[in-house]
C-alpha cells in the first residue's frame, strides 16, 4: 500500500499500454477520444484500456492532448479587467455564476486565465504568459475588447465566444439588447411628457456604451425628428461628477439617463445636496442594474447577466461540437433586457395637474 505522504508517480501511456497488452498508439487513441468505429479498435480492447486507465488513475496531459487534436472538456475564461476586486465584482459575479452553472450542466471544467499581468487596468489576451491553448475554447469578458486581438483570435483556430456585442467581423458573441431597452425607457419618459432629456454615459468606446447612446438618440429622433438637442455628457468615473451634474442642470433637463448605476447613485446624492427632489423635480433613469440594494428603487434596465454567461458557454459548446454546424446568424445571439419600473421616473412637474 502506498503511504499517504509518499509522492504520487505519474503513469505514462507507455506503461498503460504494457498493462493493457496493446500498443501505445492504441492508448493514445483511447485517451484522446478517437477510438471510434473508424479507428478499427475492438470494443473489448477499448474497454480494457479504459479499465487500466481507471485503475492506474491516469490523467492525460492537457497540453499534449490539445496538440494531438483531442478534447479536454476544459473551457477558459479570460477577463480583460480583474474579475474579483470590489470595483468589478458586481459586474462579473452574475456572468460567472451563469458560466459556472452551464459548465456543470455540460460537463466542462473552467480555467481562469490570470497569468497575463494587469497593466493599466487591463490584461493582454496574447501576452506570452497567457496559456490559451490549454483549453478547448475560451470565453472573453470585458467592457472593451481590442479589435486587433479579436481579429487575431478569429483566425487562430481557437474556438471562442465574446460576452457582449462586438463589431469585429467573424466574432461569435452573446449580447444584451441595450439599445432596445434604452429606447423603451425613452419612450416611457416621452409618453409621461418629458421633452428635455440629458444623458450621462461612460467615457468609453465599448459597444455596450455606444448601444445605449444609440438607443436614446435614435428613439428621440424617431419621436421628434432629432430637433431636441439632447445634452449628452461623458463621465469617466464615479468621482468628479460635479461638473456633469452642473451641465445637466444648465441644460434644463427634466429627465436624466445615467448609464452606470454607480453614477446614478452619485447623481442622486448631488440632487439631494442641492435640494432637487427626484422624481418630483427631476426624473432619473439608469441603464444598468446595481448588484446591491440601493436607498431608492431606481428605474432601470435589468440586463440578463446570468443568462448571458450561460448562453455564451452553451454557444461555445455548440461551436466545439463537430456534429453541430451554425449559421452566421446563429453565432451572434442577442438577449432582451428587462425593465424595472422603480421609483425615479415620473412625469415632469410642469406637465402635472395642479393640486
Amino acid at each position: 500500500m502506498r503511504r499517504q505522504d509518499a509522492p504520487r508517480v505519474r503513469i505514462t501511456q507507455r506503461q498503460v499500454a504494457e498493462l493493457a497488452g496493446v500498443s501505445q498508439s492504441t492508448v493514445s487513441l483511447v485517451v484522446n477520444g478517437k477510438a471510434d468505429a473508424r479507428s478499427r479498435i475492438p470494443r473489448a480492447t477499448r474497454e480494457r484500456v479504459l479499465r487500466v486507465l481507471r485503475e492506474a488513475e491516469y490523467v492525460a496531459d492537457p497540453a499534449a492532448r490539445r496538440l494531438a487534436g483531442g478534447m479536454n472538456r476544459l473551457v477558459g475564461v479570460f477577463t480583460y479587467e480583474p474579475a474579483f476586486p470590489a470595483a468589478s465584482r458586481d459586474f462579473y459575479a452574475a456572468l460567472l455564476t451563469g458560466i459556472e452553472h452551464q459548465a456543470e450542466q455540460l460537463g466542462y471544467d473552467l480555467l481562469m486565465f490570470t497569468s497575463a499581468p494587469v497593466t493599466h487596468g487591463r490584461r493582454q489576451l496574447f501576452h506570452p504568459a497567457n496559456r490559451l491553448r490549454l483549453a478547448d475554447g475560451c470565453l472573453l469578458l470585458g467592457l472593451e475588447m481590442d479589435d486587433a486581438d479579436l481579429e487575431r483570435l478569429a483566425t487562430s483556430g481557437l474556438p471562442f465566444v465574446a460576452v457582449g456585442r462586438r463589431e469585429t467581423p467573424g466574432v461569435p458573441y452573446v449580447a444584451a439588447d441595450y439599445a432596445g431597452a434604452t429606447a423603451e425607457l425613452v419612450g416611457q419618459a416621452w409618453d409621461l411628457g418629458h421633452r428635455r432629456f440629458a444623458m450621462i454615459h461612460r467615457d468609453s468606446s465599448g459597444e455596450s456604451v455606444q448601444d445605449r447612446l444609440r438607443g436614446l438618440i435614435d428613439e428621440l429622433s424617431r419621436r421628434d425628428r432629432g430637433a431636441l438637442g439632447t445634452a449628452v455628457i461623458e463621465a469617466a468615473s464615479t468621482t468628479g461628477l460635479e461638473k456633469e451634474w452642473r451641465r445637466v442642470r444648465r441644460a434644463g433637463a427634466s429627465v436624466v439617463f445615467v448609464e452606470s448605476p454607480e453614477h446614478a447613485l452619485v447623481v442622486l446624492d448631488l440632487a439631494r445636496r442641492d435640494g432637487v427632489c427626484v422624481p418630483d423635480e427631476l426624473s432619473l433613469v439608469t441603464l444598468g442594474d446595481p448588484a446591491r440594494a440601493t436607498p431608492v428603487e431606481l428605474t432601470r434596465i435589468v440586463p440578463p447577466r446570468t443568462r448571458l454567461g450561460a448562453e455564451a458557454l452553451s454557444l461555445l459548446g455548440q461551436i466545439l461540437d463537430p456534429q453541430v454546424h451554425l449559421s452566421t446568424d446563429e453565432l451572434r445571439v442577442t438577449l432582451p433586457c428587462a425593465i424595472a419600473p422603480g421609483a425615479t421616473l415620473a412625469g415632469p412637474a410642469d406637465e402635472r395637474p395642479a393640486t
